[in-house]
């Protein structure tokens, strides 16, 4: 049965369904268990959700038209351009937005060459990936913080370890090294980069 040349029902809606429930799953595993887990940034739930929803039917709508391949890299070329138009994102909320994208790609543009079983393992691996180097990497990040330092007597090589542990004490983290920087001898401050862990 059509309406106006279109069919009200297709084959393809099941297709289109259980591929959306399985992106989804997958979505929700790095972004909710993986991404929010380790960075509590809600505005960004928001933005790979709908975008890992949107590329998904994007994708599997104009799917039709054989556009696979050409349409795919046009779709990582548009989101280029948007990036270019927003705030900059930090490298690391700019590579999960990549991974969800791809995944909708993937999950979206998967043909009959490629079976249920390929999908699955396809989206399990990204999704083993992710939870692997987020947790590798939450032991061996190190993050730096640049602090004005007031007490000049104390950048002097003789008194580091008094610099260290006045800076422990007020930022209260474990410092692991420091820099000092620039040194204003006329307002007695000095640009101090303190290396320590999350």
């Amino acid at each position: 049965m059509e309406l106006l040349g279109i069919p009200l029902f297709d084959d393809d809606f099941y297709k289109m369904m259980i591929r959306f429930l399985l992106n989804l799953f997958f979505l929700t595993g790095i972004i909710k268990f993986v991404y929010y887990k380790r960075n509590p940034k809600k505005e960004y739930l928001f933005t790979f959700y709908l975008i890992g929803i949107v590329v998904y039917f994007l994708c599997f709508t104009l799917k039709k038209y054989e556009l696979d391949l050409g349409m795919a890299l046009g779709l990582f070329a548009i989101f280029g351009i948007i990036r270019y138009r927003t705030l900059p994102l930090e490298v690391k909320e700019m590579t999960y937005l990549f991974v969800v994208i791809g995944v909708a790609v993937m999950n979206a543009l998967s043909n009959k060459k490629m079976s249920y079983a390929e999908i699955i393992a396809a989206n399990t691996i990204i999704l083993l990936a992710l939870h692997f180097l987020e947790r590798y990497w939450a032991r061996t990040e190190t993050l730096s913080k640049d602090v004005i330092y007031e007490i000049i007597e104390n950048i002097r090589p003789e008194n580091h370890d008094k610099l260290k542990a006045d800076l422990e004490k007020r930022l209260g983290v474990e410092i692991l090294s420091f820099e000092i920087g620039k040194v204003n001898f006329l307002k007695d401050v000095a640009k101090v980069t303190v290396y320590y862990k999350p």
